[in-house]
C-alpha cells in the first residue's frame, strides 16, 4: 500500500509543478527520469544498507567530534551555565555553529571547497542537462548557504536572464548550509539530515527542469567562480567567526520571535474557536502529509508540524518534531526529511536581500518572483521525504 501511496504523492507533485510551469513545452523529460531513479537509488543505500548506514555514522562521527570541539569554546565563555548538565538550547546547538563556520573559512581559504564544489558541479550538469553554473551554484548552497553562495557568482549575477536567476535561487532555497548542519543533527535523527541534504541536491533540479524549463546555449554555459578578495588567514578566520556569531545570533532572534507569536496566535484561536492556529494548519496539511506516506491517523499532527515550519522556521518545526513521542518512527522519518530545507517565508527575504545586496536591478527580480520560489522549494521537500517514505 506504501508503494501506490508513494507513486501518488511523487505523480500529484509533478501535476501540481506542471500546472504552474513556464513552458511545457520545454521540458526535457529523460534528465527528469535519470534524476528521480537517481533519488531512489541514494534513498534506498542510506536508509537500507549497511554501506548507507556506514557512511551515514562516519558523517555524523565527525559533526559530533566537531561539535565537541566547538563545546570547549562554549564551555570556556559560559562554563557556569553550561556546566550543569542542560545546556541552554542557545549554549549546545546553536553557539556551535560559530566553530563549524569558522571550519568552513578555512577549507575555503586552503581552496578545498571551491575546488570540490566546482568539479561536483560539473559532474552534475552532466546528468541534470543544466548549466554549469546551475549545477556549480546548487552545491554551492549546500555548503555555503544560501546567502553566501551568491558572492562566489556575483560577476555573473547581472548578466543572468530571469529564468537562470530563478533556478539559482531556488537551490539556495531548497537547500541548506553545511554550517547548521551539526545544529539539525542534535534535535533530529542524523540519517534523516544527510538523506535530505543529497535528495534535496537532486530534487531541487527536478523541481525547477518542470516549473522553470529551458536549455542554455553552449556559449552561454561559462563557469566563472569569484575569488573572495584575498585576505590574511586571521582576517578571513576572524570574518567567517564573526559571520558564524551572526548566524547564531539571527536563528536565536527568529526562534524567540516565531516562538512566542505561535505562542500567541495558538492562544487566540484556542480562545475564539477551542482549536490551535497550528492544529488548524495540520487538517490543512494532513492531506499532503498522507500523500509523502505518513498514516492518516498521525497525519494532521504532521500536518502541523510541516505547516509550522513554512510559516516560521525548520528549527521551530524541528523542536515541535521532538516533542512529539506517540508518533510512528516512519512518520518521524518522513517529516524529518521534510524539515531539511529553507524553504519558508522568511528565507525569500534572506535571498532577495542577498542578490540586491550585489546587484540591486536583480535583486528586485527576485523578490518578484518570491513566492513561486517557495512554492517550487516545498514541492522539492515534499519529492524528497516522499521518496524517503518508500524506503522507511
Amino acid at each position: 500500500m506504501k508503494y501506490i501511496i508513494a507513486i501518488l504523492g511523487v505523480l500529484v507533485v509533478f501535476i501540481l509543478t506542471y500546472a504552474v510551469s513556464n513552458n511545457r513545452k520545454e521540458i526535457r523529460y529523460k534528465p527528469l527520469f535519470i534524476m528521480i531513479a537517481l533519488q531512489m537509488l541514494f534513498a534506498f543505500a542510506l536508509l537500507n544498507t549497511g554501506a548507507g548506514e556506514f557512511l551515514i555514522r562516519g558523517f555524523a562521527s565527525v559533526f559530533e567530534k566537531l561539535l565537541a570541539y566547538a563545546s570547549e569554546g562554549v564551555n570556556f565563555v559560559f562554563g557556569g551555565m553550561a556546566n550543569e548538565g542542560q545546556m541552554p538550547f542557545f549554549l549546545s546547538v546553536l553557539l556551535p555553529i560559530v566553530f563549524i563556520s569558522a571550519l568552513i573559512g578555512i577549507l575555503q581559504y586552503t581552496k578545498i571547497l571551491p575546488f570540490v564544489i566546482k568539479y561536483i558541479g560539473l559532474v552534475l550538469s552532466k546528468v541534470n542537462g543544466m548549466g554549469k553554473l546551475e549545477s556549480y551554484n546548487a552545491v554551492a548552497s549546500a555548503i555555503l548557504g544560501q546567502s553566501e553562495v551568491f558572492i562566489s557568482v556575483k560577476k555573473q549575477i547581472g548578466m543572468l536572464p530571469k529564468h537562470r536567476l530563478y533556478t539559482m535561487c531556488a537551490s539556495a532555497m531548497s537547500t541548506v548550509s553545511m554550517s547548521i548542519v551539526g545544529a539539525y543533527m542534535q534535535i533530529i535523527d542524523p540519517k534523516y539530515v544527510v538523506t535530505a541534504l543529497i535528495l534535496n541536491l537532486f530534487g531541487g533540479f527536478i523541481i525547477a527542469s518542470i516549473l522553470n524549463p529551458y536549455t542554455v546555449a553552449k556559449e552561454e554555459d561559462i563557469l566563472e567562480v569569484q575569488d573572495e578578495e584575498r585576505q590574511s588567514f586571521f582576517e578571513m578566520l576572524g570574518e567567517y567567526i564573526m559571520d558564524g556569531f551572526k548566524v547564531a545570533f539571527t536563528v536565536a532572534a527568529m526562534l524567540i520571535g516565531f516562538v512566542a507569536i505561535i505562542a500567541m496566535i495558538n492562544g487566540i484561536f484556542m480562545g475564539i474557536v477551542g482549536i490551535s492556529f497550528q492544529e488548524l494548519l495540520g487538517y490543512v496539511f494532513a492531506p499532503v502529509a498522507f500523500l509523502m506516506g505518513v498514516p492518516w491517523h498521525e497525519a494532521v499532527t504532521a500536518g502541523s508540524i510541516m505547516a509550522t515550519k513554512l510559516v516560521s522556521n525548520e528549527f521551530v518545526a524541528m523542536l515541535d518534531l521532538s516533542k512529539q513521542t506517540a508518533l510512528s518512527a516512519r512518520t518521524v522519518g518522513i517529516v524529518s526529511v521534510f524539515l531539511v530545507s529553507f524553504a519558508n517565508f522568511s528565507s525569500i527575504g534572506i535571498i532577495a536581500g542577498a542578490v540586491k545586496g550585489l546587484h540591486e536591478k536583480q535583486g528586485n527580480v527576485v523578490a518578484r518572483f518570491g513566492l513561486k520560489l517557495l512554492y517550487g522549494a516545498t514541492m522539492v521537500s515534499v519529492l524528497s521525504a516522499t521518496v524517503a517514505g518508500l524506503f522507511l
